[in-house]
């Protein structure tokens, strides 16, 4: 059996804006640009920008040895999703969360969402909100299957084709429901053997 991927949930910095920015790119047709994740990163005083990094071991092969590994692996890292967050006045809002193409479809971005409701849930929240296209109903499902309820729609929301998008919240103003999610969070840090340094570890104020 191969070993699980190593997977790392971490605040963005700012040598991850090149690698998010080519996932921004592949993934929506208006993406930010370099100086909006500046400002997110370095900048806002609301803002929680998080990354999943991908860290594997390369065997030392080839050329590797030539130039003194001494056959030791290589450790690569990737930066495979991400996501922001925003926390003002008690309201958590999701502005972005993106995967990779190639790493779709093995739970990556069900881990990026379920950690920014956590740390929304620590950054004393009582709500958290996004918008999601009337169309993507595959990204609906996951917010779905974390209790965020359709709450409205806005109209022409999307800039590039005037579609609507829902508006969608789930309420975190109650101990039995953070209780609930840190159970179901707990079981997904067990079936994925990630580690979560976005929720245990504050980054300094800018």
């Amino acid at each position: 059996m191969s070993p699980k991927p190593k997977l790392t949930l971490r605040y963005m910095q700012l040598e991850d804006i090149p690698q998010v920015m080519a996932i921004d790119r592949l993934a929506f047709d208006l993406p930010w640009s370099q100086r909006s994740y500046a400002y997110e990163i370095a900048e806002s005083d609301h803002s929680h920008m998080v990354v999943l990094e991908l860290k594997r071991e390369i065997p030392a092969t080839g050329w590797r040895r030539w130039f003194g590994i001494n056959g030791k692996p290589h450790l690569e890292k990737w930066v495979v999703g991400y996501g922001g967050l925003w926390n003002i006045v008690g309201e958590a809002h999701i502005s972005t969360i993106a995967v990779h193409p190639k790493a779709r479809g093995r739970g990556w971005g069900e881990i990026l969402l379920a950690g920014m409701v956590r740390r929304s849930i620590g950054l004393g929240a009582e709500e958290v909100v996004l918008e999601v296209r009337v169309s993507n109903t595959r990204a609906q499902n996951l917010y779905r299957k974390y209790d965020f309820q359709r709450v409205g729609i806005k109209a022409q929301y999307y800039r590039n084709n005037n579609e609507d998008a829902y508006d969608m919240r789930l309420r975190i103003d109650n101990q039995t429901i953070c209780e609930q999610f840190e159970a179901r969070y707990n079981g997904l840090l067990s079936q994925y053997l990630f580690v979560d340094l976005y929720n245990t570890f504050v980054p300094p104020s800018h």
